[in-house]
């Protein structure tokens, strides 16, 4: 039997107790009584009458030491309650808020068995006839009735309130996903709504990063919706192995391409997004799969790039790479700690794949050698948020036959300031080279002089510097507004480097700017509305700039 069992059996066996000497003691009083009435009239029963009124007073205290005894096996079962919610909300990364709220709770339970069990005091002690106690004893009678009056009327608060909170726990800890195993299993996801306009020539109409000049006879711009940036996700709890909390996690989206259907444009194929496996001790990680490169962990903030994330090609490093890499966290004081992470991950370059069927070895494959990331950052709590700052480092080889092999490499620091409890500004720079494989260089590692199949064709690194930055301010918790920019500048140097360059990119592509406004309202935590304007200039070595607008109204429902 389970200590929470066992709890609960010497909760019932003492109320089955409190109910028997309540139920003897008003027999004895009953009984008392009717003997009363029986006795001839010269018999004084004020003896008898004390020793009744003392024999009840003992009976109250024994019930009081019992309800005492109860109110402390209840609020340590409600404590580990707290704790286990606790230690759920740490394994599941809750955010702060439902923190306090289970803490809110817990207190209110609390509050109330206290209320309850003062109460219960109370109406055993009435149940002595008022005009049979002695006058100090009526007089605390009444105080300690006005208390309970009090009390009472703070009882019902609290437990309108627990009723309210207690909703709102039971919203965020739903567990009804059957599994194949004993072991539980979370789905989430949300269903996206996107209604989007465009004035100039983009790259795609929903998810676009590139502007392009206006061909002859285009109408110059477009509108359009979809749903295929609508998620889905599964997160599994496994046992613990060697003192680690093991889960795992996938990530699903609609955004892998369209079918070739009538209409396929609104049948998104199913994409994988990422799929990791963890063990997790105090102090140390161990994550294996498919997920963001985390020496560039952070994104800017946006509902109308969830399929792609806002910026990309325009100074934002990202990837959903498979990987294995370790973390360790260094605990520095109250308020501060620094992690460790380091690992490899699958090759990279950025190059489409040359078979739908079949897995070919690329660029990256072909230098037979993975590639290698690192990342340390600093962490301290700032106004309520974490202040982040973050410095990692990149390498990847890669051979594109004929002894042609290219070492790809980055520099990059990330940041996250908080500069109020309203204002933060988070930002990310890097430098690198033949970083096509993290959407650098504007998608692309490599320039050729001719045909790469050639093997007098030559091979040019291409080098590049990035970044972007984003304002956030949110005034209260269901508003939000963000504003950000990024740029990403190939070397001119290296795009010009051949007279005719080719690439399986655009070879003339100079450099990408791209910035952006949006909102967010969420009047439930699983209902949001946003509205975004985004703003895009492509420069190319030919003919200068050109630009694009979109705009972005979208609904979501998450679960």
């Amino acid at each position: 039997m389970s200590k929470s069992e066992k709890r609960w059996v010497n909760f019932l066996l003492r109320w089955v107790m409190l109910m028997s000497v309540m139920a003897w003691t008003a027999s004895g009083v009953a009984q008392e009584a009717a003997n009363r009435a029986e006795l001839p009239s010269p018999w004084t029963p004020n003896d008898s009458l004390n020793d009744s009124v003392r024999e009840l007073r003992d009976q109250v205290r024994e019930l009081q030491a019992a309800i005492a005894g109860m109110r402390s096996d209840w609020q340590q079962a409600r404590a580990e309650t707290a704790e286990l919610r606790r230690e759920l909300d740490e394994v599941r990364g809750g955010a702060p808020r439902n923190a306090q709220l289970r803490d809110a709770v817990a207190k209110s339970k609390i509050s109330n068995s206290e209320a309850v069990a003062v109460s219960l005091q109370n109406g055993l002690q009435s149940a002595v006839p008022e005009d049979q106690l002695p006058e100090g004893q009526k007089e605390d009678q009444k105080e300690d009735q006005r208390v309970d009056r009090k009390k009472g009327e703070h009882a019902a608060n609290l437990e309108e309130e627990y009723q309210l909170l207690s909703g709102r726990v039971d919203d965020q800890y739903q567990t009804k996903v059957e599994s194949a195993s004993k072991y539980r299993l979370r789905l989430s996801g949300i269903v996206l709504m996107n209604l989007v306009s465009n004035q100039g020539v983009v790259d795609s109409i929903d998810l676009p990063t590139l502007a392009y000049a206006r061909p002859a006879g285009d109408s110059g711009g477009s509108f359009g919706a979809t749903l295929r940036q609508s998620e889905i996700g599964f997160e599994a709890f496994g046992p613990a192995v060697a003192g680690a909390k093991t889960r795992a996690d996938l990530q699903l989206d609609l955004s892998g391409g369209f079918p070739p259907v009538p209409n396929g444009i609104d049948s998104g194929l199913v994409r994988l997004r990422t799929a990791t496996m963890r063990m997790d001790w105090t102090n140390t990680s161990i994550v294996v799969g498919q997920d963001a490169i985390f020496f560039s962990p952070n994104s800017p903030t946006s509902f109308a790039s969830l399929a792609v994330p806002a910026l990309s090609s325009a100074g934002n490093l990202w990837a959903w790479v498979p990987q294995i890499r370790v973390e360790h966290r260094v605990t520095l004081g109250e308020e501060s700690s620094l992690i460790f992470q380091g690992g490899i991950l699958d090759p990279v370059s950025g190059e489409a794949p040359n078979s739908s069927s079949y897995r070919l070895a690329g660029p990256g494959e072909a230098s037979r050698q993975p590639a290698y990331g690192t990342r340390i950052a600093w962490t301290r709590n700032v106004f309520g948020q974490p202040l982040r700052l973050g410095v990692g480092g990149f390498y990847s080889r890669q051979d594109y036959g004929f002894s042609r092999t290219v070492d790809g490499w980055a520099g990059m620091t990330d940041i996250e300031l908080p500069l109020s409890h309203q204002f933060s500004l988070s930002g990310k720079l890097y430098r690198g080279r033949a970083l096509g494989g993290l959407y650098g260089g504007i998608g692309r590692s490599i320039l050729f002089s001719g045909d790469p199949a050639s093997a007098n064709t030559q091979v040019q690194a291409l080098n590049s510097v990035g970044g972007w930055a984003q304002l956030k301010y949110r005034p209260a918790s269901k508003w939000e507004f963000n504003a950000a920019f990024g740029m990403d500048n190939p070397y001119a140097n290296d795009l010009r480097y051949f007279p005719y360059p080719q690439s399986y990119g655009d070879a003339t592509l100079a450099r990408n700017q791209g910035s952006f406004a949006n909102v967010i309202y969420r009047p439930r935590s699983d209902l949001l509305f946003s509205a975004e304007f985004r703003h895009l200039t492509t420069y190319t070595i030919t003919n200068g700039g050109n630009s694009a607008s979109h705009l972005n109204l979208m609904m979501g429902v998450l679960f």
